[in-house]
């Protein structure tokens, strides 16, 4: 029974709670407030529901049971002192409509991870605002319009090499600029000489990730920073990889002027799930007025909030995930300045002990030093595809990498290892992932065979999607 779907184990007339009489008699429900028609709902006892979803929960794949590679998004195991800590009463049951007479410790947070943040990325000033990553995409976005628009100067174009995020051109379009895409060289950094005759005086921006999404450092970033500002135009940082490099250079040092950072990816909270996240945004010494509002501020007494006529105003109700900040700031807390630079230098180490392993089975189609994650582009001798590689690992007990993205290979296949890893733990992925580069194709293009569900036919799922229990087996 504990593969069934709730709706098969629904009996008519069974309910899963009790309440006593409440006296009242005679009540009418108003009409508008009734719904026209019964959902279409299972009928449970606690008990099944209960031991239903736990049992499902147990079907999932999570990074605290195994090796989670998913390339570009940083799955890595959270430390659990840092959720312990985040629970913390005094924390978790604030509310922000209180006085900030009581919310000082909560305030003393904000204040205290905004200086830790601009002392590893050199920016002047952080908002928590945003939400997420590609909500800090947006409001860094929201910053540099507002910054040309008080310039009395209207830039419409945002710069994003082939090389950037999806959310990248996402953002910029939602945001009202018009994408111009850039290419990249063979070895996967940005073509300047594109870049130059690209920009032009409606250029606002660039978007870079950097390094980017094929795990390679932009060797001439300060050329593209030159470009750039001698148009007059802004460099915009997508920090989704900033534990490639944290620690290890200034993001202002590379000429940003505005960034995000992924806490989510970077500093130890919970990724994936649809949340919750945090994306702030900081910015350069010079446009720190522009930053929404509220920012907390501190007198040396008091920790206090305060707001700017020139902000581009507000972008999330109250002042983002704190939840999630509190637990970045106890992340770089436990670090300290002593052990930071750990981060970057594991995740480098562990991203090329993986390319240098793997090469000789998957195809490297850039095989410079890469920084925290690796792109191959499928098999060497391409009798199986990327797709078939990913579903067979799941019968060795792995989460699939991120596959077909970036798009510049048509069976990209992108490994992140992430920093929290042991060697033990990627000689056992290695050694599983050249065991599948030998097997039979027709044993790949099969696969997976060990988990509840084989392979399933994505493009049937795609185009009849069966959302209510009455239609299973309708499209048979």
């Amino acid at each position: 029974m504990y593969n069934s779907l709730i709706f098969e184990l629904s009996k008519k007339g069974r309910v899963g709670y009790s309440l006593p009489n409440n006296g009242i008699s005679g009540y009418k429900m108003a009409s508008n407030l009734k719904r026209s028609s019964e959902l279409d709902m299972p009928e449970v006892s606690e008990l099944d529901v209960i031991r239903h979803y736990t049992n499902l929960s147990l079907k999932n794949f999570g990074v605290d049971q195994g090796f989670y590679p998913l390339g570009s998004c940083t799955m890595k195991y959270n430390p659990k002192i840092n959720e312990e800590l985040s629970k913390i009463g005094a924390f978790n049951s604030v509310h922000p409509l209180q006085s900030e007479d009581t919310l000082q410790g909560s305030m003393k947070v904000y204040y205290e991870l905004e200086k830790a943040l601009c002392a590893l990325t050199g920016m002047k000033a952080f908002t928590f605002a945003p939400c997420a990553g590609a909500h800090g995409e947006l409001t860094g976005l929201m910053i540099i319009k507002e910054y040309f628009n008080q310039r009395k100067e209207n830039r419409t174009k945002i710069i994003v090499p082939v090389s950037a995020h999806g959310t990248n051109p996402a953002s910029a379009a939602v945001c009202g600029f018009e994408v111009v895409v850039c290419e990249c060289l063979e070895d996967g950094c940005v073509d300047t000489n594109k870049l130059r005759s690209l920009v032009d005086k409606d250029t606002a921006a660039i978007m870079l990730t950097n390094p980017s999404t094929l795990g390679i450092f932009e060797k001439d970033i300060l050329e593209i920073s030159e470009i750039m500002h001698s148009n007059g135009s802004l460099m915009y940082y997508d920090g989704a990889n900033l534990n490639a490099v944290l620690g290890r250079l200034y993001t202002t040092s590379m000429g940003f002027d505005v960034m995000h950072i992924n806490l989510h990816k970077t500093f130890s909270t919970p990724h994936g799930g649809g949340g919750p996240g945090s994306g702030p945004v900081g910015v350069r010494s010079g446009l720190e007025h522009l930053l929404p509002n509220p920012r907390v501020c501190f007198n040396g007494k008091k920790y206090y909030f305060t707001s700017s006529k020139k902000s581009i105003g507000q972008v999330s109700t109250f002042f983002g995930n704190f939840n999630v900040c509190l637990k970045a700031y106890c992340y770089i807390l436990s670090l300290g300045k002593e052990h930071i630079k750990d981060v970057s230098s594991l995740a480098v180490l562990n991203a090329n002990y993986v390319k240098e392993s793997l090469k000789d089975s998957y195809k490297l189609p850039i095989s410079n030093h890469c920084k925290h994650e690796v792109v191959f582009d499928g098999l060497i001798d391409k009798r199986a595809t990327t797709l078939d590689v990913a579903k067979r690992l799941l019968d060795y007990g792995y989460h699939p990498p991120t596959i077909y993205f970036p798009l510049l290979f048509h069976e990209a296949l992108m490994i992140e290892p992430t920093e929290n890893e042991s060697k033990e733990t990627l000689d056992e992925f290695i050694n599983a992932m050249e065991k599948i580069a030998k097997e039979d194709s027709e044993l790949l293009q099969s696969a997976p065979h060990t988990t509840i569900v084989g392979r399933l036919d994505d493009v049937k799922a795609a185009r009849f999607p069966v959302i209510k229990f009455k239609d299973i087996g309708k499209y048979e």
